[in-house]
């Protein structure tokens, strides 16, 4: 069909380096190929509000988004595991994590996320990125546990 252009489906997958969040780009890398979808891998990251006078941070954050951009990278090749039959697309951003995938996975079909499984009290204290991520996305979210 002329001018008609195919949708095909979108993951939008949370990466931060943890255990889980390999986890979970592993199995949205794996449901893209069952499914044909692209995934967009993010990868968020903050200035710290605190950091040694050691560290050297450029302007606008750039160092920060170097490392994520690295860091990003180095597991999208472990989820691939050297083949390349899924289209991945990578996106570092700064801003707070749960926010940033949020406003990425805006018309995706699919936000996955891992948990560290933080429950209880820790968790209602330091918040969590995947709980966010169910009550506020638009889109079915996977939750990946490391043990999963």
């Amino acid at each position: 069909m002329d001018g008609i252009e195919e949708h095909k489906e979108r993951i939008v997958v949370g990466v931060d380096g943890s255990g889980p969040s390999i986890k979970a780009l592993e199995w949205a890398v794996e449901q893209a190929r069952r499914t044909g979808a692209k995934v967009e891998a993010v990868q968020a990251w903050e200035v710290p509000t605190m950091y040694g006078s050691g560290m050297m941070v450029l302007p606008g954050g750039e160092e920060f988004d170097k490392s994520a951009r690295q860091s990003l990278e180095s597991a999208i090749s472990h989820a691939l595991g050297g083949r390349m039959d899924v289209e991945v697309e990578h996106h570092t951003v700064g801003g707070h994590p749960a926010k940033t995938l949020i406003d990425m996975s805006d018309g995706a079909d699919l936000l996955v996320v891992g948990s560290r499984g933080h429950g209880g009290f820790v968790g209602s204290l330091i918040g969590s990125v995947s709980h966010y991520c169910v009550n506020h996305a638009n889109c079915p979210v996977v939750i990946v546990r490391e043990t999963d």
